[in-house]
């Protein structure tokens, strides 16, 4: 007798709720609800549903991330229903069980999310409003959406949110914005309170809220565009600053795209990690600086504008490469640059080693020793050798005339996708 086939687990329900509760859902979300033999979900959502819903009830201890395989697996061979805040693929738990599970494992009901609730009250397109979640994150991430005109949604984390919102609205010059807190969207408690960030004097709410801001620059406000080249007076340095005309061209070399990873070698004042991983949020960066006292300027240049993100490791190169490599959570890099250190032994065979095929590498120099070094590498492996100069007006007296700063050398290339020797093997 032939052993009977092994069936497949049941198909794991993410249900969307909303504030509303129960009287909110649809009605597959209830039956799905109603068959589940496990529910999971936080304490609040749990509450909110009826005795007909018999399923065992689990709350999600914290931290939350950590115990979802362990929980899966504790209920696999039953059927699970997980609750989720309004659509579940969206800052929600469902990209979690799809990363856990895979996309085929789950059948997910999505609720009407706080964003589509939020715009729906304020008459915004949805499709023009940018969307920064602050929750288990950082305030200071709402910085690099900051411009003229722009309409935000910020998802709150509790109630204290919207507080350090209009603080750090003020200290970026867009006191004058106007915020609205919108709280219980969805259900028969929702309501909101307005005001201006600079004067924001509302104690806190209910911990379910969405903030809107409506960005308005102060006059003395300092403009930060949406593209590399930001002002130099946006960074506070030592005078270890790749500045702003040379920036922009950097940037431009090492042509960031979403989701890619860079390593800033000789990280200075942070700008290039910065203003990359400005350029989308979904990019990432490793600024390696040996000077522990830069290297928490990095820190700190980095949170004011807007990407508290950005790792910092404090070392020399190219003996802290080595340590990048062994953190596998960081990846690949898709990008390199050297912004420094280039006559350092065996620093760019490291770095050129750690690139991924297909990727970039740019150097910049200002001495003639490394400038030698980037003409013998042009020579060897191609790429583009290229002189960058700036100067600015000055007054000459009465009349004025041109300061030329130091010219850089900039070599940029990309790796092959085929195996390719390392620079400087001559074998």
């Amino acid at each position: 007798m032939s052993p009977s086939p092994v069936l497949p687990p049941p198909p794991v329900s993410v249900v969307g709720i909303g504030a509303d509760g129960w009287s909110g859902l649809s009605g597959g979300a209830r039956e799905a609800l109603r068959e589940a033999e496990v529910v999971i979900g936080g304490a609040r959502q749990l509450d909110l549903l009826p005795p007909e819903c018999a399923g065992v009830r689990v709350a999600w201890p914290s931290p939350l991330r950590p115990a979802v395989p362990r929980l899966l697996a504790e209920h696999r061979e039953r059927r699970i229903a997980v609750l989720a805040s309004g659509d579940p693929m969206f800052y929600g738990i469902g990209r979690a069980l799809a990363e856990e599970l895979g996309p085929e494992s789950l059948r997910v009901l999505p609720h009407p999310s706080s964003v589509s609730y939020a715009c729906a009250r304020l008459g915004w397109p949805l499709e023009d409003t940018k969307v920064v979640t602050l929750v288990g994150r950082p305030a200071s991430r709402l910085a690099v959406s900051l411009h003229e005109g722009r309409r935000l949604l910020a998802l709150s984390a509790d109630a204290s949110t919207p507080a350090m919102v209009a603080a750090l609205l003020t200290a970026h010059g867009f006191g004058p914005s106007r915020m609205r807190v919108l709280e219980q969207l969805g259900s028969e408690a929702e309501a909101y309170v307005e005001g201006v960030a600079e004067s924001w004097a509302h104690a806190p709410g209910d911990r379910l809220n969405v903030i809107a801001i409506d960005c308005r620059a102060s006059q003395d406000a300092l403009r930060l565009g949406a593209v590399p080249g930001l002002p130099d007076e946006a960074y506070e340095h030592d005078g270890q600053l790749t500045k702003r005309h040379i920036r922009a061209a950097t940037l431009g070399a090492l042509a960031p795209a979403p989701g890619e990873l860079l390593w800033d070698v000789g990280g200075g004042s942070g700008s290039i990690a910065i203003e990359w991983m400005r350029t989308h949020a979904s990019c990432r960066a490793v600024s390696v600086e040996r000077d522990p006292a830069r290297a928490e300027r990095i820190v700190r240049n980095a949170d004011r504008l807007g990407v508290p993100g950005l790792k910092v490791v404090t070392g020399p190169a190219p003996s802290s490469l080595s340590e990048l490599s062994e953190l596998s959570e960081l990846d690949v890099p898709d990008a390199v640059f050297i912004g420094g250190g280039l006559t350092a032994p065996g620093l760019l065979d490291a770095c050129w080693e750690a690139l991924r095929p297909g990727g970039r590498l740019v150097a910049n120099t200002v001495t003639l020793e490394s400038e030698a070094l980037l003409a013998e590498r042009y020579r060897e492996y191609g790429g583009e050798l290229t002189r960058l100069a700036v100067a600015h007006a000055v007054p000459v007296g009465g009349f004025t005339g041109w300061r030329q700063a130091m010219p850089v050398t900039q070599w940029s290339v990309r790796k092959p996708s085929a195996s390719a020797p390392v620079p400087g093997d001559r074998t």
